[in-house]
């Protein structure tokens, strides 16, 4: 910690009227939500439609007294529950690490005598002390400071420490950000000096806390997904509950046997109802926030996995999220040399930098906590070494301190006792010009050299020496003779894996805007080294207040930088992008964050700088704040969503010749082809195949060099239905054929029967491969790496070899034994139900070539 204050006069409260104040008004603590329980979790889990849908279909299976099938779907539903209960409770778990300390220790005036409290006892009327270091523990009006700078980024985005002056009773209360402010506000970071300040404002009533209450009016939309398997809930089960009607009806009117036709119609819903479908919707998203996990992001929510294949717009706070939140040295000035400061260690400044860089350490503190003098300090000791221009061993006689009448301050050392002294100046390139008396001339050259950095985004500082040889020291830093040794440029740098990450953001039809609290000027840098799109288009926060709501939708079509933004216009820039249709992500690490990541479709929070506020109000965590990880994140839902569709199309194929099969024979009063033990059979080979052959299918090759899916577009989109309930027809139209042939011919109940199933579980394999991949063609499909579609598929060809080649088990599945010849007219036609689809995929393809 740096120096306490030593000025403090101050008396405080008494112990019995801060208790008094406490019990009124509550402890000092920030609104924040509660940690879910596993009880929580699961409650949340099972009002999702798709647990729903599979505990229905649950029922359906206990009621025709199918308890195997039953217990398997029990089974699932424990399987999915375990996985989610897994992930979500390892989510809360790693929140609940990952929490800052939100209400740090003060130091507080009570009777008279300093005392360390605890944060959440601070009270209004408080009188809390502030030093280099220290967590601000409440809204506060300064008293009495001296050098006192805080860093305000957590609340406004803005990276650069501002000064702080003392204010009185009379001050008005002014939102943070800006120099000359007498206010400190709740966790915020003193990185400089030292004051005394009063409470004003605690918990809830703290600007943070403000911000934290303003979430509760934010309410959180149902992802696109969630909407539409409510909806695919209703639709099964009409037409589920029409197909078993309509199968009673034919039955009892055709044959006269109405028990028979209902018990028929049962084993019609145990045939046609898709109860893999509730499976695979959860199982794939569950497993897929597991993936995540694995690449350190963590999914607060499962259904925003399958989001982020979807967003089309993403919105990033500068701020610790496109930059790395510390300062660094990048640009000198000295003799009319310009330097950019790149790789010095390879290629170091020339030496007349030395004494800039030598001056510009001895103006810092020795232990600084303020982000540019760190860089300074850290940036000077690397480029100095084993040279004669830093001096640890010098003592520090007098600071002069930064004041707003002169925005520079001063430090005086000493080498040796009787030695002349030394003074180093810092400050704003005015102010320094001002201790160095500059000419006109001077000051247009100084102020060209100033404009061309700031231009490129720096924070630019002068730096001066004078030397001292009388014995006691003036009152104000003008009374020395000050000589000007240059300039130095310090910026927020880039994170490194920004530019790159930008890029497949942009081939993958995603567009950034940056929403930051920073200036234009430095937003402008920033979007240029990024190679963000129109980067010299910005509008201010103050430009937004004036503009009607149809105006702003207008115009953040093709503006991607808004800069000196406070946190209500970022929920009015996610609200105005949502208004336009687009599926806005957005990123944010501090508790400006919050309100605009919980009403953004996809909120996404750092873990490492991240608040909890922001933690709590996003959907993804990411923990090593890395920008690639959010690239990742989206190739990840694509993938899912690709994986999906390819599991559904592939599902609704299938079940086209189940439920063809199951109602066409009685309509022509054939023998039923499907008793309970084949349905089972069926569901070894469909069950795996759909819940995990295609959740482990890799990305396809132009998953993230394509747009982003309309956010419109349904799971079951018209091409997918088409599609699908071709292929399932190919597949009815074989197995009828094959079966009218042998029944026309009197081979028999049982071989036609034998043929047929075999027909449809080699139909069956191949629909599970060719839906693999909707764009490559069957030989690129088998040599594509899956090992479950090969475990699958064996089991499939083992099982049924032993159904056909055992006669107890011949027996019990009603077969006739299979010869050579009929062998291959299974495989002809099974593999031929399907061979349109891949002459569709080559033309396609050739197409597309074409176009």
């Amino acid at each position: 910690m740096g120096r306490k204050p030593d000025f403090i006069e101050h008396l405080g409260l008494t112990s019995g009227e801060a208790a008094r104040i406490l019990e009124e008004e509550g402890p000092n603590e920030l609104p924040s939500s509660k940690q879910r329980g596993s009880l929580r979790i699961a409650l949340d889990v099972m009002r999702e439609p798709m647990f729903l849908l599979l505990v229905a279909c649950g029922a359906i299976y206990l009621m025709v007294g199918d308890l195997q099938e039953a217990l398997m779907l029990l089974a699932f539903v424990f399987f999915v529950m375990g996985i989610t209960l897994y992930q979500e409770s390892k989510t809360e778990r790693a929140l609940e690490a990952l929490r800052d300390l939100s209400s740090p220790r003060a130091l507080v005036i009570r009777d008279g005598t300093q005392q360390r409290i605890a944060g959440r006892d601070v009270v209004r009327g408080d009188i809390i002390v502030l030093a280099e270091g220290d967590r601000v523990p409440a809204d506060a009006l300064i008293l009495e400071c001296r050098s006192l700078s805080t860093d305000e980024s957590l609340l406004t985005g803005e990276s650069l420490a501002v000064r702080k002056i003392a204010g009185d009773a009379s001050s008005p209360a002014v939102q943070p950000g800006g120099d000359d402010i007498p206010f400190v506000y709740s966790g915020t970071l003193v990185v400089r000096g030292s004051g005394v300040a009063s409470v004003v404002a605690t918990g809830g009533l703290s600007a943070i806390g403000k911000i934290g209450k303003a979430l509760q009016t934010v309410t959180a939309e149902p992802t696109a997904l969630q909407r539409e398997t409510g909806r695919l809930v209703k639709i099964l089960a009409f037409a589920v509950l029409g197909l078993c009607t309509l199968l009673i009806l034919v039955y009892g009117i055709t044959r006269g046997a109405w028990l028979e036709g209902v018990l028929a119609g049962l084993t019609l819903a145990m045939a046609v109802m898709p109860n893999e479908l509730p499976v695979v919707l959860t199982i794939f998203l569950a497993l897929g926030a597991w993936r995540l996990s694995r690449t350190q992001v963590l999914a607060r929510s499962t259904p925003v996995v399958e989001t982020l294949g979807s967003a089309t717009v993403l919105c990033v706070d500068k701020t610790g999220t496109l930059t790395l939140n510390r300062m660094t040295v990048t640009a000198l000035h000295a003799e009319g040399m310009l330097r950019n400061i790149g790789d010095f260690r390879n290629d170091p400044p020339p030496e007349i930098f030395h004494d800039l860089v030598e001056f510009s350490i001895l103006a810092s503190q020795r232990d600084p906590f303020d982000p540019m003098e760190r860089a300074i300090k850290d940036f000077g000791e690397e480029y100095l070494a084993r040279t004669e221009h830093l001096h640890d061993d010098w003592r520090l006689e007098r600071e002069y301190p930064l004041s707003p009448e002169l925005l520079a301050m001063s430090h005086v050392w000493r080498a040796l006792e009787g030695s002349d002294y030394v003074i180093a100046a810092k400050g704003a390139p005015e102010a320094v010009a001002d201790l160095c008396h500059f000419s006109g001339v001077q000051q247009k050259e100084m102020m060209a050299a100033v404009t061309r950095m700031a231009d490129d985004g720096l924070r630019v500082l002068g730096v001066a020496r004078s030397y001292f040889r009388k014995s006691s020291l003036p009152g104000e830093q003008h009374d020395f003779n000050f000589e000007f040794l240059g300039l130095i440029g310090l910026a927020d740098p880039v994170r490194p894996t920004v530019a790159p990450a930008l890029q497949d953001c942009y081939r993958a039809g995603i567009r950034m805007v940056m929403i930051t609290g920073d200036y234009p000027g430095t937003a402008r840098s920033i979007a240029r080294q990024i190679g963000l799109a129109h980067p010299d288009e910005v509008i201010t926060g103050s430009e937004l207040d004036i503009m009607s709501e149809d105006e702003l939708q207008g115009r953040i079509k093709t503006v991607n930088i808004f800069a000196r933004v406070v946190p209500e216009q970022k929920l009015r820039l996610v609200q105005a992008l949502k208004a336009n249709g687009e599926i806005v992500a957005m990123t944010g690490d501090g508790v400006n964050d919050a309100p605009a990541l919980k009403s953004a479709h996809i909120g996404i929070a750092m873990g490492g700088r991240g608040t909890d506020v922001a933690r709590e109000a996003s959907d993804l965590v990411l923990l090593d704040d890395d920008f690639a990880s959010i690239v990742r994140a989206v190739k990840m839902g694509r993938r899912i969503f690709d994986n999906l569709k390819k599991a559904m199309a592939y599902l609704l194929a299938i079940h086209v010749p189940i439920a063809g099969m199951s109602l066409i024979p009685v309509l022509f009063n054939w023998p039923i082809l499907f008793m309970p033990i084949h349905i089972a059979f069926l569901h070894l080979i469909i069950d795996p195949a759909c819940s995990i052959v295609y959740e482990v299918e890799p990305a396809e090759s132009e998953a993230m060099i394509r747009p982003p899916r309309d956010p419109k577009e349904p799971l079951f989109s018209k091409r997918v239905l088409l599609l699908s309930t071709l292929q399932g027809l190919g597949v009815l139209a074989m197995l009828l054929t094959v079966f009218g042939v042998c029944l026309s011919r009197n081979q028999g109940e049982f071989e036609a029967r034998t043929l047929a199933f075999t027909t449809l579980i080699i139909a069956n394999l191949g629909l599970m491969m060719t839906n693999r991949s909707w764009t490559s063609t069957f030989g690129k499909i088998l040599r594509s790496p899956n090992a479950a579609l090969w475990w699958v598929t064996g089991g499939a060809v083992i099982f049924l070899g032993l159904a056909l080649n055992f006669p107890f088990l011949r027996e019990i599945f009603r077969f006739s034994p299979l010869h050579p010849i009929d062998l291959m007219i299974c495989l002809s036609a099974g593999l031929g139900s399907m061979i349109w689809f891949e002459f569709f995929k080559m033309f396609r393809r050739s197409r597309d070539k074409r176009s």
